[in-house]
C-alpha cells in the first residue's frame, strides 16, 4: 500500500526536515562507531551532548542484548523463548537480567518461581539497584495482582500469561497485528507495550512477520508528529508513520542526504515510529520555541561513552549479518 498525502492537507513545520536529517546523521554515527572511528563521531553538537536511540531500533544496546543473549544464545523450547522475552522486556534492563542469571544460572520457564525470582529482585531493590529501564513506563499492576512491589505484580503477570498458554497463542498468530491483539488482552499491557512486545517476539524464530505490516504510535512518536506537522489531526498517527516510511528514499534524496541503510534494510515502521519520538526530543533543544503539550524544553539524559563493545547481531532471518560483517569486518 502506497500512501499519498496531498500537500494542502498536511502542513509541515520547520521540524519536518529535521526528522530526516536526524535519522541520517544518527545512522551515520552508528556506522562510524561500527567502523571503529574515534570520538567525536559527529559535528552535530546536540547529538554529541545528549543520548538518542539509533535510527534502527534493533541496533540499540538493549535490543542487541535481547537478540543475541536472550533469544539466540542457545536453543530453547518455544515456551522458554516466550518466557525469556517477556521476563527481559518487563524490566528492559540488562543489569537486572544479569543479576537474575548470576543467581539462577540459565533462565528458563522450567525453573521459574515467583517466590525465588521475587526474593532476588527484592534483594537488588533493597541494595539500591534500579530494576527497570526508563525507556517506557510500566503500570504497577497493583490493582490487578495486589502486591505492594511493582516487580512482584509483574512476576505474577508473567506467571498468569504463561499459565494462560500465551506461547501457544503466540505461535498460532498469522499476522503481526494478531500477535499484538493477543498480547493486548492481558492486564496492565496497554497498546504501546503490546506493540513493543510484539516487535521483540518477532525478532525470534517463533513467528516471522513483516515489520511493514502494522504500527502503533507511542506517546513520544505522537509528540514528534505534532511538532513535524501543524495539522496532524487530518490523518491518524499510524497513517503518517507509514507515509514517512514509504517516502523515505524520496525525502532523503530531496534533502541531499546520503542515508546508509542497515545492510540494505530500509527503515521499517517501528523505526520511523521511534524516529518521531527522538525528533521530539531533539527539537526541544533545536527549536525550543516549538513546545509539546507538556511544555518540555530539555532532554534529560546526556550522552556517555560506554566502554563495553557491542558485537552487533541481528535476527538471522533478516539476512543482513553477513553483509554487515563483510562491509565492516564485524564478527
Amino acid at each position: 500500500m502506497i500512501i499519498n498525502i496531498q500537500r494542502n492537507e498536511l502542513k509541515k513545520t520547520k521540524v519536518y526536515d529535521t526528522y530526516w536529517k536526524f535519522a541520517c546523521e544518527r545512522q551515520n554515527i552508528f556506522m562510524r562507531k561500527l567502523k571503529g572511528d574515534k570520538f567525536p563521531l559527529t559535528d552535530d553538537l546536540i547529538l554529541r551532548e545528549y543520548k538518542f536511540t539509533n535510527s534502527y531500533r534493533a541496533s540499540d544496546r538493549v535490543s542487541q542484548y535481547l537478540i543475541k543473549n536472550v533469544i539466540y544464545q542457545n536453543e530453547y523450547t518455544e515456551e522458554d523463548a516466550v518466557f525469556r522475552i517477556l521476563l527481559f522486556k518487563t524490566f528492559n534492563k540488562i543489569e537486572t537480567w544479569k543479576k537474575l542469571e548470576s543467581k539462577l544460572g540459565r533462565i528458563s520457564y522450567r525453573n521459574f518461581s515467583i517466590d525465588q525470582y521475587g526474593k532476588i529482585l527484592k534483594d537488588c531493590y533493597n541494595t539500591g539497584d534500579t530494576l527497570y529501564s526508563g525507556a517506557y513506563i510500566m503500570a504497577s499492576g497493583k490493582s490487578v495482582f495486589g502486591q505492594e512491589r511493582k516487580f512482584m505484580n509483574h512476576l505474577m503477570l508473567i506467571d498468569y500469561m504463561m499459565k494462560d498458554h500465551v506461547t501457544k497463542k503466540v505461535v498460532e498468530c498469522r499476522k503481526l497485528k494478531e500477535l499484538y491483539n493477543t498480547l493486548l488482552v492481558y492486564p496492565t499491557i496497554g497498546t504501546f507495550l503490546a506493540y513493543q512486545y510484539a516487535i521483540d517476539i518477532n525478532y525470534s524464530e517463533l513467528v516471522n512477520f513483516d515489520e511493514m505490516e502494522f504500527v502503533v504510535a507511542g506517546p513520544g512518536a505522537k509528540a514528534g508528529i505534532r511538532k513535524c506537522f501543524s495539522n496532524p489531526e487530518v490523518y491518524s498517527e499510524e497513517y503518517i508513520i507509514r507515509y514517512m516510511c514509504e517516502h523515505q528514499k524520496a525525502e532523503f534524496k530531496r534533502l541531499g542526504l546520503d542515508f546508509v541503510t542497515l545492510g540494505g534494510r530500509d527503515l521499517q515502521l517501528i523505526d520511523c515510529q521511534n524516529i518521531f519520538c527522538e525528533t521530539d526530543k531533539y527539537s526541544r533543544v533545536k527549536y525550543p520555541d516549538i513546545l509539546d503539550r507538556n511544555g518540555r524544553t530539555r532532554i534529560k539524559r546526556r550522552y556517555k561513552i560506554k566502554q563495553e563493545k557491542i558485537d552487533y547481531f541481528y535476527p538471522p532471518k533478516w539476512g543482513i549479518n553477513k553483509i554487515i560483517e563483510e562491509v565492516y569486518g564485524i564478527k
